[in-house]
């Protein structure tokens, strides 16, 4: 029998003006890295291995794909992101809805991040009317998208950055700017064309609580993301894969989007076997992580171990893992890729 569904029309919802925010520009690092905090040794000495094999990666044209969460966009490090993408030293960003609410919200207003422990008590978390245009970013990339298979599409993030670079066009046909673009990843990726895309799970993110969210099109503008994200992995022989603070997002979608890639491949005589995969996060993993964790100790269900440092890249790969924060790690990254030049 059918069920009652929760009636959106019932909420109320809030301009962003009036929400404290618990971050703001004032985070940002400058595009030099400088104050960022030193990441210790031999971390240090494993991210300039990581940037070798990034610089060896493009030059023979193979692909350097940046999984994120969305710390990373709250750490500050949008900068230097941006000159990575710029510099085509990272060929594809990829990231939950977290990662484009955080870009999105920091171009719109300079500031980002709610307390959810404030919010929650009567329940205005996440129910602010500006970030729900990324809902009616979902619809413009759905009608976009078309037949998905072998086609160019637009996916949800292109979208996004589309709409970050252009402004927002209301019902009432007031165009609204967004006057800090130029610290939105999604935007430069937009502008740059390099792929910038979007793997939410639905019911993860506040966008999700919005009367406007139509999870057909977000289906629609996701799923056109992942096949653009699997059309990346194709080519990610001698390339690199980075996964920064995405403990089930980022594995996940890589390890489908690999499987899709490695059948085709196997189809046509090729291998996707030789390549770097490199772990960034908080927690500290001891003992050998190219082997697995029993499954006695309950690190082995920390899929960012088993998936990205073990089992794919069992025959043929290398990885590595980096235990620290990424204010640290990603200006660590980019001083050994790009500081120098």
């Amino acid at each position: 029998m059918p069920f009652a569904a929760f009636d959106r029309a019932r909420l109320r919802l809030r301009p962003l003006a009036e929400r404290e925010h618990d971050l703001d520009l004032s985070i940002m690092l400058p595009a030099n890295g400088r104050g960022a905090p030193p990441l210790e040794e031999p971390a240090a000495e494993q991210v300039r291995q990581i940037a070798a094999r990034v610089r060896a990666a493009r030059e023979r044209g193979a692909a350097v794909v940046m999984l994120m969460g969305g710390h990373v966009i709250r750490a500050g490090v949008s900068r230097l992101l941006i000159d990575l993408a710029r510099r085509r030293l990272v060929t594809h960003f990829a990231g939950n809805g977290a990662v484009a609410i955080h870009d999105f919200e920091f171009a719109l207003v300079g500031a980002t991040t709610e307390s959810v422990a404030r919010y929650i008590r009567d329940g205005q978390f996440g129910l602010w009317e500006e970030t729900g245009w990324l809902n009616e970013a979902a619809v413009a990339a759905a009608r976009a998208a078309g037949p998905p298979d072998g086609a160019r599409v637009m996916g949800w993030g292109e979208a996004i950055g589309r709409m970050i670079l252009e402004g927002h066009v209301g019902p009432e046909g007031r165009r609204t700017a967004f006057p800090h673009c130029d610290l939105s990843l999604a935007a430069a990726c937009a502008e740059l064309g390099v792929p910038f895309t979007i793997h939410p799970g639905i019911g993860y993110d506040i966008i999700h609580e919005h009367p406007s969210c139509d999870g057909a099109a977000m289906g629609a503008a996701a799923y056109a993301d992942f096949l653009i994200f699997a059309r990346t992995i194709e080519q990610l022989e001698g390339g690199v894969l980075l996964n920064f603070g995405s403990a089930v997002m980022g594995p996940e979608v890589y390890l489908k989007a690999l499987a899709m890639a490695r059948n085709v491949a196997h189809q046509e005589g090729r291998a996707i076997r030789h390549f770097t995969t490199a772990v960034f996060d908080l927690l500290l993993l001891e003992g050998d992580y190219h082997r697995e964790a029993p499954k006695t100790d309950p690190r082995y269900f920390y899929r960012p171990w088993k998936t990205i440092l073990v089992r794919t890249v069992a025959d043929g790969g290398e990885s590595f893992y980096i235990c620290g924060d990424h204010r640290a790690t990603i200006p660590a990254l980019w001083r050994a890729l790009a500081g120098d030049e």
